[in-house]
């Protein structure tokens, strides 16, 4: 098995991962491919062990528990300075272990705009082969897919009604139907495809570091909070953990690799004196590199419209017949992942990539996803794909156990208003 304790080799490895979410847990298991090498893979949560996490539609349930880091902006001027919850996952495969598994990469202008920026090696056309090598689409190997990887991707099992609803009026409205998001082009409406296996969820904790937990050069150290990046000079050479109560340093020979997501890379960051020495100062963290560490932070602004129905819809979706379903068949309610349908359109006729995604579920959205619906009824709504806001995340305060500030400046921009609108 893995080591799962922090007290092996002298606590030194030849690479510390920080974070074992979507992109933690893939890349400790790239790294430890290699036997000569050792890998620390930590990990503020634990392990990946409640049924909720596997059960496709028990994704709300995971909402503000122990399984979530549960993080709020700032109030927000952008829509009346009210907060918005941000649901983070706190386990093995981090968000991964808690998102709606829509399978999807994003658009190729986005990688040929990154490339021509000076990112080298990611246009879409140097990504494409990457993604098919890590994908097991059952759908089988094509010009877009991949077969045999570590990450499975299938068609949604659910296929709820009211979605297939959504999709025939959309079509009769005059939008294209889609039936690869992730293929030649982006527009249009359709079913998406989800990160599941056998219908149950198929995060990168389950495609990268279960099938490796035996490799004695892999140590994956859960619950335990990253406290701050340890550096000599300009050179990163540990990390500092907290946990059971205690304080130790992982010792990195070779690299760190901080994959604490979005909030969380920055947050520890800025922790361990790399950001803006302003902000430092206030906080009287030593500034080890003065960079804008946490600045031009960007979020999808979406707006789910509730619609009332007679249909039934995942309300009812805990039944001893739909967890037998699940059980016998792998299918059925409960593989849902709330959004099964949905699409993409072009709002403006000089862009060259859709601006707006619509996500489609069969059932009500109350209060964040934090509520039971009440009644059977149905989500749809716009969100901004290309979002110009820019918002920020900086320290609270110099306890890392303490959350950071987001703020995203939501809709702070014409465009980002309008495209909302539009939408």
């Amino acid at each position: 098995m893995a080591r799962t304790d922090a007290d092996s080799a002298e606590n030194v490895f030849d690479y510390v991962v920080v974070g074992a979410g979507s992109a933690g847990a893939a890349a400790a298991a790239r790294l430890s491919e290699d036997p000569s090498v050792t890998v620390a893979l930590i990990e503020a949560g634990a392990a990946d062990t409640a049924d909720e996490i596997h059960i496709p539609v028990a994704i709300a349930s995971l909402f503000k528990s122990t399984w979530d880091w549960d993080y709020d902006t700032e109030p927000e001027p952008g829509i009346g300075y009210r907060r918005a919850y941000l649901p983070r996952g706190k386990m093995l495969g981090g968000c991964s272990s808690m998102n709606a598994m829509v399978y999807m990469r994003g658009n190729r202008a986005d990688y040929d705009e990154w490339a021509a920026g000076g990112a080298q090696g990611w246009s879409y056309e140097e990504v494409l082969p990457v993604f098919r090598r890590f994908e097991d689409n059952e759908r089988g190997a094509s010009e877009f897919h991949g077969a045999g990887g570590p990450l499975s991707v299938s068609e949604g099992r659910s296929r709820n009604p009211l979605g297939q609803a959504w999709i025939d009026a959309a079509t009769e409205a005059g939008h294209a139907p889609n039936d690869d998001f992730n293929g030649e082009s982006q527009v249009g409406v359709g079913r998406f495809q989800v990160t599941q296996r056998n219908g149950m969820r198929c995060s990168t904790a389950v495609a990268y570091l279960h099938p490796n937990l035996d490799r004695p050069n892999l140590s994956i150290i859960t619950e335990a909070l990253a406290r701050r990046v340890v550096t000599e000079g300009n050179r990163a050479t540990g990390v500092e953990i907290e946990r059971g109560g205690e304080v130790s340093v992982v010792t990195a020979s070779r690299e760190v690799i901080v994959s604490a997501g979005a909030y969380g890379s920055p947050h520890l960051l800025l922790l361990s004196g790399i950001g803006p020495a302003e902000q430092l100062a206030t906080f009287e963290i030593p500034v080890v590199a003065d960079l804008p560490v946490g600045e031009g932070l960007q979020d999808h602004y979406m707006v789910l419209l509730n619609y009332l129905t007679d249909e039934e819809s995942l309300k009812t979706a805990l039944s001893p017949e739909n967890v037998e379903l699940l059980q016998s068949e792998g299918r059925g309610p409960l593989t849902s992942n709330i959004v099964e349908t949905g699409g993409f359109f072009t709002t403006q006729p000089d862009l060259d990539a859709p601006n707006v995604q619509f996500h489609v579920a069969p059932v009500l959205f109350y209060n964040e996803a934090t509520g039971p619906a009440v009644s059977h009824g149905f989500a749809q709504g716009p969100c901004v794909v290309k979002p110009t806001s820019r918002g920020s995340v900086t320290l609270r305060t110099a306890d890392p156990a303490t959350a950071p500030r987001i703020l995203h400046n939501y809709l702070s921009t014409p465009e980002d208003r309008q495209t909302i609108i539009d939408g």
